[in-house]
């Protein structure tokens, strides 16, 4: 059974594993403050090229989303998405579970457009009612998005000035952000991120760890006890070795970028294939995520020997698919693929 299903499939990359075995009997202090989460840190600040960013790990995507989100906002705020933004679309309300309301404004390839954001801010203020309504306190964007789109750098810089002038945070959900920065097709880079966002998580999840994602802070404006915050969030993680071993090896010798890379490149030969095929593509994808749409008996059939990931009903007769390339996509995988399209 060939699996495109997503890009966390497989367990970690090797050197993670080889790693935990050679420092499984060490004994450190727990709740990330031992010398592998420190070492992390510092690697992370030097590839971001903010030696100020104060860094925390959490475990999983949605876990990092709810934490950042309830501990910036005040009571009577809510976050801005675009509507297909993972926080709007598939946390199942983890968001509002906090009690924040999720505020969408429209999505256009699975990006907001910053003169939307604009005119949805100013029509806030405006509004001589406003004190009773959810304020918007915070904006938030994935990069790659839901549908492995990405933003310029030029969309990041309208959308940080943005939020610099209404005096909000910038959030930028990194999930895939390895796949993003890899990409052939981007002009964006991590300094960049780190410039004009005022927080942003570097997925490990979904990037060749086991779990983990390093949450990053760039403006000093970590909130005040966030330890007791992220506790409060039941996501403090005793054994904070776990997300520091992982991150300390990820960033050791560009390993997080070069495998990141060959999910790209893995992706670059599905999308050839796939054109070459004639399939329809559902949107221009320059990461790791590729959908295609299929007529349902040939998607049926081809779910008898494949794993993929269905996304949408264009029409009653065709589904929208995607294919998802990992760290661990072997070359020989898309070659049986196309065999089976």
């Amino acid at each position: 059974m060939l699996s495109f299903e997503n890009d966390y499939s497989e367990g970690a990359h090797p050197a993670i594993l080889q790693r935990f075995v050679e420092t499984n009997l060490e004994q450190v202090p727990g709740y990330g403050s031992d010398p592998y989460c420190d070492s992390a840190k510092e690697k992370i600040r030097a590839a971001c090229n903010c030696p100020d960013a104060e860094i925390f790990f959490l475990v999983g995507g949605t876990q990092t989303n709810a934490v950042v989100i309830d501990s910036m906002l005040q009571a009577y705020e809510g976050v801005v998405s675009a509507q297909t933004g993972h926080v709007n679309a598939h946390e199942a309300g983890a968001i509002e579970y906090t009690g924040h309301k999720v505020l969408a404004i429209p999505q256009y390839d699975g990006k907001m457009k910053a003169s939307d954001l604009e005119a949805y801010l100013k029509t806030f203020w405006q509004d001589e009612s406003h004190e009773h309504m959810v304020f918007p306190g915070m904006v938030y964007i994935s990069h790659p998005t839901e549908y492995g789109t990405l933003y310029t750098k030029q969309e990041l810089t309208d959308l940080s000035a943005i939020c610099r002038r209404y005096e909000i945070p910038l959030y930028l959900d990194g999930a895939r952000l390895g796949y993003g920065l890899m990409s052939k097709h981007t002009d964006v880079t991590l300094p960049d991120i780190a410039e004009l966002c005022d927080v942003f998580y570097i997925g490990g999840t979904k990037v060749g760890a086991l779990c983990g994602e390093a949450l990053v802070f760039t403006k000093h404006n970590m909130p005040k006890y966030f330890v007791t915050h992220v506790k409060q969030h039941g996501a403090l993680l005793a054994k904070g070795r776990l997300a520091g071993v992982q991150f300390d090896t990820l960033f050791t010798d560009n390993l997080y970028f070069e495998i990141s890379k060959h999910a790209i490149e893995m992706a670059e030969l599905l999308k050839q294939g796939f054109a070459e095929k004639g399939y329809q593509f559902h949107l221009d994808s320059p990461t790791n995520q590729q959908f295609i749409v299929l007529d349902d008996a040939k998607y049926n059939e081809l779910q008898k020997q494949v794993r993929c990931c269905f996304w949408e009903k264009p029409d009653d007769t065709h589904t929208v698919v995607r294919f998802a390339t990992s760290w661990a996509t072997p070359k020989e995988n898309i070659d049986e693929l196309m065999k089976l399209l």
